[in-house]
């Protein structure tokens, strides 16, 4: 063992301190893990011992990872790829396609990304997946430790070293009550679609971020009534006349929908697009390739076949 290997811990360690950082909380990876509490404790102390600085400060209920913390975790993930990678590797040359696919995909992206991945997984029934869903920030923040093997966004940071692959549209549509006052229109105004209550998603979506970006290049200022957290949410207060709003179409293709209308409004729908992420210095492993060239050859065919496009 080298002397930089020691003083980095073993394996079981790593993973121990990975599963810490990925729950937040010594309990909560003792469960996941299947371990004790004191487990838990001891090792990661070993393991502060073993790089000699703290990996966390604990404030309140809150673990708060230090620089030094982070590095660790960033290798412990490195490392462990390298195993899954081989797992996956050994798995090829037997001729099978097995391991774990690793998404983490904007709120929006949920209502269509579980039926790319149900028919994937008939292609592929080896294959687990790994599924998490957050805000665009949210997903962002998630990239520190480049756990994932894809990205979903409509709105990829720019100040990110990232390989895009662009697999769907996007349209973000204007949406009101279907007995609203401008239900029935044709070419309203934006401006006075904008003078209605507006509800808007939170800070941090990728909505909002589209939303904003589009309506400063007009020059115009919606009336914000409320910030909601949710495109659900969204919708029910809609539906329950507290004023209009602009989503993604792809919201409005499942159930819930109803009681809700699509408005005809100048200078919408704002077109963007869905984009696989993938983290440049980040190995793709066999199941990520896999994935991205199913989405290729029939993602948009899945797409047509559910009606989400």
């Amino acid at each position: 063992m080298s002397r930089l290997q020691a003083r980095i811990g073993t394996l079981r360690q790593l993973e121990i301190l990975l599963a810490v950082y990925q729950t937040g909380s010594v309990t909560a990876a003792s469960k996941q893990l299947f371990l004790t509490q004191p487990t838990v404790s001891m090792q990661l102390k070993k393991l502060a011992d073993a790089i000699n600085a703290p990996l966390y400060d604990q404030i309140g209920r809150k673990l708060i990872f230090t620089q030094a913390g982070l590095e660790v975790v960033k290798t412990a993930r490195e490392v462990l790829d390298c195993f899954e990678r081989l797992d996956m590797n050994l798995a090829n040359l037997q001729g099978l396609r097995a391991g774990t696919l690793r998404l983490a995909v904007v709120t929006t992206s949920k209502y269509f990304i579980p039926h790319l991945l149900g028919d994937f997984l008939n292609h592929y029934p080896d294959i687990d997946v790994e599924f998490k869903v957050g805000n665009r920030q949210q997903i962002i923040d998630r990239m520190a430790t480049g756990e994932d093997d894809f990205y979903v966004f409509s709105h990829p940071p720019k100040n990110r070293d990232l390989d895009l692959h662009e697999f769907l549209p996007n349209p973000l549509v204007a949406i009101a009550k279907t007995d609203h006052p401008l239900a029935g229109r044709d070419n309203i105004p934006l401006q006075t679609f904008c003078e209605e209550p507006f509800l808007m998603r939170e800070a941090g979506s990728g909505t909002r971020h589209a939303i904003e970006r589009h309506f400063d290049s007009l020059e115009i200022e919606p009336n914000v009534r409320m910030t909601i957290e949710s495109n659900e949410a969204i919708k029910h207060a809609v539906m329950s006349g507290l004023g209009v709003s602009i989503l993604s179409s792809h919201t409005l293709a499942f159930e819930g929908s109803h009681g809700l209308v699509k408005l005809n409004v100048t200078d919408l729908p704002i077109m963007t697009k869905w984009y696989l992420a993938s983290l440049k210095e980040k190995q793709m492993s066999i199941v990520a390739r896999t994935f991205m060239e199913y989405v290729d050859l029939h993602g948009h065919e899945s797409m047509e076949i559910e009606g989400i496009i």
